[in-house]
């Protein structure tokens, strides 16, 4: 954020013989120096020229002052350098880094959005009511949904042989009298119940769900849709569906079964289940009382359940004994013993989902929990900033990280150690100058994300 002049002089316990005085008044200085490299990555991605593609906008043109172009790469900007409140941008709108990266043709001179219109950008609804004043731009939800699946389809020099798409759920806790807002028992608290699709680190979903319903709802509306528009790329690829068990439901699984969809998904422990490891079981305990370390046994067997799953399926078992006791474990799946055998398939396959949980954690670092709006439509609006905000961290990792000391680092890490630089601004007719700070300690991995960055192509 830039300085303001004013002549007040701080004074401070001095050093030695020295005395030690500061005041505002060095001129414009940011603290986000690094986001130059987010506005390189959007030279070669587009993410932000194609999500702001996908809102109409019905203001009068002759009046317009902040193009939706403008607006949606303030905002994604901003969340990205750690600004998560609208309020922020009442400062924030006279910095001219912010308004370099956004593209003021007059950065020096021209301020960018306050609170106001960018609350209005948020608000729309879905259609523009005749008598509507003031939120006249309206977002097109499924454009979005769309985009998302693009750009990990864009990413892809070719059509991988196999992906894997990871389920998740997670609770977003409100704090107000939001719309959709319920008591989730598991949680403990009111809360939305988003819903996340990844395959890998890519975000191919973000759908925000109030929380009176299963883990799973909607889970195969949006399969159908993300598998339909990967299969239009690559007809031939093959898709694995992983999830924990709360996802673990007979539609989703004879979806999977009917349209060529691998599953793999934890079962939720019962009576039957753990009776058919009872030997296990008391084996592993054996090899825990012998050797005081924790001892586990796989075994695979087909079950079906009493009512629900219209046929029976391949279930893998961990029969596992710890410290504090038994610990079993379940997993269904359409994969063949041959491809995957029962230990493989629970440690190297399952287990592995278990990364998901530090992309939830991601999007956190983005501030997608501030669904602080009234409405559910306008929440999930923030939501999207967030994860196009994530989109454009997530590819700086992939095109500019990557080899360096921070190839796997997360959102918050790149944010801190790459982003937030201070910088002396001079503007001129020609010219925008930016002085990054002489002290600056990771000058030479700057550097480098600089020149990979510069070695991909720009996106026409």
């Amino acid at each position: 954020m830039t300085t303001e002049c004013n002549q007040f002089v701080f004074g401070f316990h001095p050093q030695k013989r020295r005395e030690i005085r500061a005041q505002f008044n060095g001129g414009a200085i940011t603290s986000d120096g690094g986001g130059l490299l987010l506005r390189e990555v959007e030279k070669r991605i587009g993410i932000l020229c194609q999500f702001a593609a996908c809102f109409t906008d019905y203001r009068n043109p002759d009046l317009i002052e902040h193009p939706v172009k403008e607006l949606v790469a303030q905002r994604v900007y901003g969340l990205a350098l750690g600004y998560e409140d609208l309020n922020d941008h009442e400062e924030l709108r006279n910095d001219p880094l912010l308004a370099v990266l956004v593209e003021k043709e007059d950065p020096d001179n021209e301020a960018l959005a306050g609170k106001s219109t960018l609350n209005r950008l948020e608000l729309g609804g879905e259609k523009i009511r005749q008598k509507e004043r003031y939120k006249k731009i309206v977002l097109d939800h499924g454009a979005v949904d769309r985009l998302l699946v693009e750009v990990f389809l864009q990413a892809q020099q070719e059509a991988p042989k196999e992906i894997i798409l990871d389920l998740d759920a997670t609770d977003d806790p409100l704090h107000g009298q939001q719309e959709g807002r319920f008591f989730h028992g598991y949680y403990g608290h009111y809360c939305y119940l988003p819903l996340y699709i990844f395959c890998g680190e890519f975000l191919l979903c973000a759908r925000l769900r109030s929380s009176n319903k299963d883990a799973s709802a909607g889970s195969v509306e949006e399969l159908q849709r993300i598998v339909a528009q990967i299969r239009s790329t690559w007809p031939q690829v093959r898709i694995v569906v992983r999830g924990d068990s709360g996802f673990c439901r007979e539609e989703l699984m004879a979806w999977c079964e009917a349209n060529r969809v691998e599953y793999l998904l934890g079962l939720a422990k019962n009576e039957r289940l753990k009776a058919e490891i009872v030997q296990e079981m008391g084996e592993a305990k054996a090899q825990y009382q012998q050797t005081g370390g924790a001892a586990r046994l796989f075994k695979e067997f087909v079950y079906q359940t009493r009512e629900s799953w219209s046929r029976a399926r391949r279930v893998v078992a961990k029969a596992e004994h710890l410290e504090k006791g038994e610990n079993p474990r379940f997993v269904v799946t359409s994969l063949s013993g041959e491809s995957w055998p029962a230990q493989a398939l629970y440690e190297e396959h399952y287990c592995a989902r278990g990364d998901m949980e530090n992309r939830i954690k991601e999007q956190l670092m983005l501030f997608s929990d501030r669904t602080s709006t009234h409405y559910l439509r306008s929440n999930q609006l923030r939501l999207y900033f967030s994860s196009i905000a994530y989109v454009l961290l997530q590819m700086l990792r992939r095109l500019g990280l990557a080899g360096t000391e921070l190839a796997q680092a997360q959102c918050s890490t790149i944010r801190l150690k790459l982003l937030k630089i201070d910088a002396l601004i001079r503007i001129t007719v020609r010219k925008v100058w930016i002085s990054l700070a002489g002290g600056y300690p990771y000058v030479s991995l700057f550097q480098q994300v600089h020149e990979k960055l510069c070695a991909v192509p720009l996106k026409h």
